[in-house]
């Protein structure tokens, strides 16, 4: 399967009016190599393994592949992945036909919010709420992945 999604920054907390949802989150991940990262993630009482492969070109896409395991067997996964675990809260906020996720992240990378928005195909066009700010799709430091091992609080600004 491949994934199509635009990621951009939020410029302010104002999406919240119109979030349909909130989840609490936390994830790590097993494996951070570019070429194939593997996720874990416990959100509710749900667990998930995701594995993702290179980002194509355009930074936009990239193959992936995501199962439903166990809170239990999510938890144990989590104590063994590489030092750096996400913690954050996902909202889901519907905007014209499509619905953007945006994470509000704790911990060492508080501060940061994230817009992602996944499209049919990747000129798809999409309305742009007046929150969203600056495209970072392709920016590899915004990957959550990149984030668990370089967060957001030790950036120079």
């Amino acid at each position: 399967m491949v994934e199509i999604e635009r990621k951009f920054k939020v410029a302010d907390t104002s999406f919240k009016k119109g979030a349909r949802s909130s989840t609490k989150m936390v994830q790590g991940f097993l494996n951070t190599d570019p070429e194939r990262t593997v996720r874990v993630r416990l959100h509710n009482d749900k667990g998930l393994i995701t594995i993702k492969g290179r980002t194509f070109a355009k930074g936009t896409s990239r193959r992936e592949w995501e199962f439903q395991i166990s809170a239990d067997q999510a938890k144990e996964l989590l104590e063994i992945c590489e030092p750096g675990l996400i913690k954050k809260t996902r909202y889901k906020v519907p905007v014209g036909n499509h619905i953007f996720e945006v994470d509000e992240f704790e911990g060492e990378n508080r501060g940061l919010l994230i817009a992602e928005i996944e499209l049919r195909e990747e000129l798809e066009t999409f309305e742009v709420p007046s929150w969203l700010g600056e495209e970072v799709t392709g920016q590899k430091e915004y990957y959550n992945s990149q984030l668990s091992s370089n967060p957001y609080s030790q950036w120079k600004k």
